[in-house]
């Protein structure tokens, strides 16, 4: 099997803990091979961690990215540099045997958005943004639970997300980062971490229709709404609540969580790191479903490797994670204007998974 060499730009948390630990997992099929952040000691530190030599670390993107062997690049930057750094790369590899990996959301603003969702074709090279919910285990068992009619004919569902961020700022945690806490992107952390929630709901619902949301303004500059709440309709007929609260706790367990509701029965997930879905029929019957939990990184690198060696296709692109972020964009004009927003033109924008024809197969076979 073929390790593809890794060059990745920014060595911060969330190399650390979100993609480094996936990358170790499949360490048969990727070798990290370079590395490049303005904080040259961070990056020597992780050199020293990977064996790599001095001549393996960057400071300077268009050196690393002069590199002959490198087969991926996996930018990991603050949401404002996302699409200005992935169009860079993208320019410099155009039509090279290499490919991007870009995390969520694409890009700050829904212009840069609009323009990164065609980054892929205008330069001939595979993009993967790493949306780890559409790739989580618990989301993928509820969108097949919801498609196979488990619990009959879904009439509407409910979701709380709730995240403590006046706390977690001030411990070692992702809040914790000041680009985060004073954000210069729209939305701030809905934007950052609500976008992980709504692509979870359309990766198992599909495309939204419309929806209204309303907002409690707040003075903090980590978000300007403490708690958003977003009435949905989806273009297959589902509808349903979805509430973001970023500013406290919700003490109560079990939690409200997402909870689907059916003709025939409900399916309750508490949270994601809980392990289990839970099942309940009209007819009193339960049944519960383990799941390995936070599985989405490894699950999204596993599908960017077999998609450059030809085995299967991308499964999050920019076209769809622009469908995600131009969800939070409509929530957030929709509290501005106080106006019902038209989401979605498209009913079906669900990925491909059958082989891709023989002529667009692998790039490194």
């Amino acid at each position: 099997m073929r390790k593809l060499k890794v060059g990745i730009i920014g060595v911060g948390m969330a190399f650390e803990r979100l993609h480094y630990p996936a990358y170790q997992q499949l360490k048969d099929r990727y070798e990290i091979v370079a590395l490049c952040d303005l904080d040259q000691q961070k990056a020597q530190n992780w050199a020293d961690r990977l064996h790599l030599n001095k001549g393996n670390i960057y400071t300077e993107l268009s050196k690393m990215l002069s590199r002959d062997d490198l087969d991926v690049v996996d930018i990991m930057v603050p949401i404002e540099l996302n699409y200005k750094i992935t169009e860079a790369v993208a320019k410099h590899l155009s039509g090279q045997r290499k490919g991007i990996i870009c995390e969520k959301p694409l890009a700050p603003t829904i212009e840069q958005a609009e323009s990164a969702r065609n980054l892929s074709q205008k330069y001939n090279i595979p993009i993967m943004i790493a949306e780890n919910f559409r790739h989580n285990q618990e989301i993928d068992i509820i969108r097949d639970l919801v498609r196979t009619k488990r619990i009959g004919e879904v009439y509407y569902f409910i979701q709380n997300r709730v995240i403590d961020f006046p706390s977690d700022m001030l411990q070692n945690k992702f809040p914790a980062k000041e680009w985060r806490q004073h954000p210069q992107f729209p939305g701030g952390a809905i934007t950052d971490t609500g976008v992980h929630d709504l692509a979870g709901l359309r990766h198992i619902f599909g495309a939204i229709d419309r929806l209204q949301a309303f907002g409690r303004p707040q003075a903090s500059d980590f978000a300007p709404y403490s708690v958003i709440n977003v009435n949905m309709q989806f273009k297959n007929g589902v509808t349903g609540q979805f509430s973001f609260f970023c500013a406290g706790k919700e003490m109560q367990r079990p939690l409200i969580g997402l909870r689907i509701f059916g003709t025939q029965g409900m399916i309750y997930l508490e949270e994601r790191d809980v392990g289990t879905i839970n099942l309940a029929f009209d007819d009193g019957r339960k049944e519960q479903i383990s799941y390995e939990v936070q599985k989405g990184y490894y699950n999204e690198l596993l599908n960017f490797y077999n998609a450059l060696t030809g085995t299967e296709p991308i499964s999050v692109t920019p076209e769809m994670e622009y469908g995600d972020l131009k969800t939070v964009h409509d929530i957030l004009k929709s509290i501005r204007e106080e106006k019902i927003a038209s989401v979605d033109e498209d009913s079906i924008y669900q990925p491909a998974y059958e082989p891709q024809p023989p002529a667009e197969q692998a790039r490194f076979q």
